[in-house]
């Protein structure tokens, strides 16, 4: 279900920025995968056993797919509702939380210091985190999903949006349909 402008309000950290432009898709760009391992450094340096995972996620993460040059991350945490456990070392490393969803699964995100990324944390054991990936996992091996999504996503940019979550927002049904897939194939998969 979309957000309205007063949930996102309520979810942001400092100012709401309107979308001044159109969204940027540009083609997959082979470095994506080296910005992510520096992050993950970063973020391993920041707070060693604290990291119970972290993955590269989103549209950068699959070879061959069209994305927004943002590297998403998603770091799991014992706790993404502790805040002082994670947040203090990481904005200590240059991070800034601008995202805190308390009842969508504790999620938080944060932005990088000199990289565009959404570093977004979950707890262990956060149903959010298999569907990411289950996503992120299909798209990297079944192509025609991963056109159907390419195309959805240039549809979707070519429109005006308020907000940049609008357009995600947007992704919704094309996403929900390609999980299904996805989910379909592992259970056949596992039989």
């Amino acid at each position: 279900m979309p957000m309205s402008e007063d949930e996102l309000r309520a979810t942001t950290i400092g100012e709401l920025k309107p979308l001044d432009a159109p969204i940027e898709l540009v083609d997959y760009d082979p470095e994506w995968p080296r910005l992510f391992e520096r992050e993950a450094e970063r973020v391993r340096s920041a707070l060693g056993s604290r990291v119970l995972q972290l993955e590269h996620a989103g549209s950068t993460s699959v070879p061959g797919l069209i994305a927004k040059p943002r590297i998403d991350m998603i770091l799991v945490v014992a706790d993404s509702a502790d805040e002082p456990a994670y947040v203090v070392p990481l904005e200590a490393a240059g991070y800034v939380l601008r995202i805190r969803e308390p009842d969508w699964f504790e999620h938080r995100l944060l932005r990088g210091p000199d990289t565009d990324i959404n570093l977004h944390v979950f707890s262990a054991g956060c149903p959010e985190i298999d569907r990411m990936l289950l996503f992120r996992d299909h798209l990297r091996t079944d192509e025609a999903d991963r056109e159907l999504y390419a195309r959805r996503k240039r549809e979707l940019a070519g429109q005006e949006w308020k907000y940049v979550q609008n357009y995600a927002d947007a992704k919704t049904a094309v996403v929900e349909e390609i999980l299904a897939r996805a989910a379909a194939d592992g259970i056949r998969a596992a039989r």
